[in-house]
């Protein structure tokens, strides 16, 4: 007999614990991806993120290509796309973070990731039918936005249990997550039953509302926790500073978003007073992207270039002070040529430059520390990276109207395509092996 040691794996606390398996074991298993909450959250989310991109390159070849490639829409192409890249690979990606991260947080013990499959699946899956239906029959699409809605209710439920449960002093990011998460499932039965009734640009609006008051909400109240703790961690000469007014004015300038959107539905004023609107509204943002910028140089912005892996986190949290910027200076441009001049330009700021880049960042982080490796960004994270920043740089530009926008258009697509690829190829086959350290988890 073999004199090779044999050791029992023992998975993320209160999952159901897997037979022996040799430590030199490096084949990809399925089993694997239950051993912890992050592995199954961020491969579900991978596998999504690369059917949308692949999806929405085709819609976009078929837009620019004037007939040459022909699809046939069910459902508005803009709404499917905007739908998953807010309701989509986003919670996913979410319930990898805060199943592994959240229990710590509230000093609880985390949900077994056999717990979490059921409501995972059903996002992921209704996702994907949601996608496919939009090109066979709306009710298709319908009937997996509704599957997808209560995977997300049901993720929600489960981490409002874990709050209930803490007894920890400082609640305050992982309740606003939480408040987040119940606007969030409600936003896509909105986005549902304004479908369901024909209402489409109702549709629309709560779907925007999921982006700012969901997506959003998440982003902030993780960014104004970890990204300074972060930085101390890798830079101990830079404190930890994060007063909680910062974190309200994101939370305000989220919810302040999330209104407009519902004001532009009703209709905005015209006249002198929609010019005092406007110019009200871009000054305040104007004001709160400027003070985002400011707390990004505060939080270390420079320091953290030495630091591939902190750079990114820092570079997409500028995206959002620049994304603000840039919408008030389109509000303003509106009152000069009728109509905001970069228009969507100013949302792909913020999704593909600020959200997309923390997405990155984040999610390469938490994988490399919780499959043994060390917390850095290699070659390969690093260059798509910076392929995801020149993608996001021509999707702005493209928001211009202009005879190359929708070339534009393409070529962006085709770089997300290739950023969450590449990515996904480099990450998705950490999640199915065992640690690269030999430990559990």
């Amino acid at each position: 007999m073999s004199d090779r040691p044999v050791i029992t794996l023992k998975p993320a606390s209160g999952t159901t614990p897997l037979r022996p398996v040799g430590q030199t074991d490096q084949c990809w298993r399925m089993r694997y991806l239950m051993l912890a909450p992050h592995r199954l959250g961020f491969f579900l989310a991978m596998v999504l993120l690369a059917a949308s991109a692949v999806w929405w390159v085709l819609v976009q070849v078929a837009r620019a290509s004037d007939g040459a490639l022909s699809l046939h829409h069910a459902l508005s192409s803009s709404l499917a796309h905007a739908a998953v890249m807010v309701f989509g690979f986003m919670p996913l990606f979410f319930s990898g973070f805060l199943f592994t991260a959240g229990p710590k947080w509230l000093g609880v013990e985390s949900w077994s990731t056999h717990k979490l499959l059921p409501v995972l699946l059903l996002q992921a899956g209704g996702w994907l039918l949601w996608l496919a239906g939009g090109h066979v029959l709306s009710a298709i699409a319908l009937a997996g936005a509704v599957l997808a809605g209560l995977g997300l209710a049901g993720m929600t439920l489960l981490f409002w249990q874990l709050l209930r449960r803490s007894q920890a002093q400082d609640q305050i990011h992982a309740r606003a997550i939480g408040v987040a998460l119940i606007t969030g499932s409600l936003a896509v039965a909105g986005m549902v039953v304004s479908l369901a009734v024909q209402a489409q640009e109702y549709a629309r609006v709560f779907v925007l509302t999921g982006l700012w008051s969901f997506v959003v909400v998440v982003y902030a109240a993780v960014a104004h926790r970890m990204i300074p703790f972060f930085t101390s961690s890798a830079m101990p000469f830079i404190k930890v500073w994060r007063p909680f007014w910062l974190l309200w004015l994101m939370l305000g300038a989220a919810v302040f978003e999330a209104v407009v959107v519902w004001l532009e539905l009703v209709g905005l004023p015209q006249g002198t007073a929609g010019t005092v609107w406007t110019l009200l509204r871009g000054l305040l943002e104007l004001g709160v992207g400027a003070v985002l910028l400011w707390l990004a140089g505060v939080w270390g912005l420079v320091q953290s270039l030495k630091n591939r892996l902190l750079a990114m986190l820092h570079i997409g949290f500028l995206w959002l002070g620049l994304s603000f910027v840039l919408a008030g200076v389109s509000q303003w441009s509106g009152l000069v040529y009728g109509a905001p001049l970069i228009g969507l330009g100013t949302l792909h700021a913020l999704t593909m430059g600020c959200l997309g880049s923390l997405m990155l960042a984040m999610v390469t982080r938490v994988s490399c520390g919780h499959s043994g490796r060390a917390l850095v960004a290699d070659r390969i994270a690093w260059s798509v990276f910076w392929v995801l920043q020149a993608a996001t740089v021509l999707r702005i530009v493209a928001a211009i109207p202009t005879e190359w926008s929708a070339w534009l258009m393409v070529v962006a697509a085709f770089l997300w395509l290739g950023v969450v690829s590449v990515w996904g190829v480099r990450l998705g086959p950490w999640y199915g092996r065992l640690r690269a350290d030999g430990r559990p988890g």
